[in-house]
């Protein structure tokens, strides 16, 4: 009985390595999320390290072509980041953008963050911050993440903005977002990153408490920067 055990223990992970991954591309990409510990830096929903961006609704706000060239060379696209290269394989890498694509809001649909705080502006920093709009605007709106082919090549900052909208232009420009920016090349490619719809997914209040925040910022100068 002693070889035999040995013997019947290696058929069965014979077999099951032989045995297809019949898993969806989600599922292997879930998989792969838990593997690389991604929530280390990342959140999703109330689990994770807030190091990196919230990824609650990554999926909404980012394209499964943006993704797939974020994480083949992140730095390639934003030198400043801090997020290294896992150099993933190319089927890992896109089990994890067809997984990170799905994310759209759902892991709050309990509770939302921003519920239990007060006043329409606190309320309004951390839908920024939950959302993910610093990961193309930048922490506090201060700019400086990259499109391709927009004038000047980044993203605006918004700490123009009293200066810029009124708060009904704001709450509409939130609203129905920017599906095509501005191109630099008439020519050229199409900006991989566009503003989406909130409207579809945020209610009115919580539109007008990110509006309302986005409001009280101010210019580099005003801020003691």
């Amino acid at each position: 009985m002693r070889g035999r055990l040995p013997l019947a223990a290696a058929a069965f992970l014979l077999l099951a390595a032989c045995r297809p991954d019949t898993r969806t591309p989600e599922e292997r990409g879930r998989a792969a999320y838990a593997s690389y510990n991604c929530r280390q830096c990342h959140r999703i929903g109330s689990e994770g390290g807030a190091l990196g961006p919230d990824l609650t609704y990554v999926g909404f706000r980012k394209s499964e072509a943006f993704l797939d060239v974020w994480l083949k060379d992140p730095r390639g696209w934003q030198q400043s980041t801090q997020m290294p290269n896992f150099a993933y394989t190319e089927q890992s890498r896109k089990n994890l953008v067809a997984y990170l694509a799905t994310l759209k809001g759902e892991a709050f649909a309990g509770a939302k963050p921003w519920d239990a705080v007060k006043g329409p502006e606190p309320r309004g920093a951390v839908l920024y911050d939950r959302l993910g709009c610093g990961t193309c605007h930048g922490k506090g709106g201060a700019g400086g993440f990259r499109n391709n082919n927009v004038p000047g090549g980044k993203i605006p900052a918004l700490r123009e903005t009293a200066s810029t909208f009124t708060r009904e232009e704001l709450v509409r420009k939130i609203k129905h977002g920017v599906p095509k920016p501005q191109k630099a090349d008439p020519a050229g490619p199409e900006p991989m990153l566009a503003m989406p719809a909130w409207g579809s997914v945020l209610t009115e209040e919580e539109i007008g408490a990110l509006a309302s925040y986005l409001l009280t910022l101010k210019p580099a100068d005003d801020a003691g920067f």
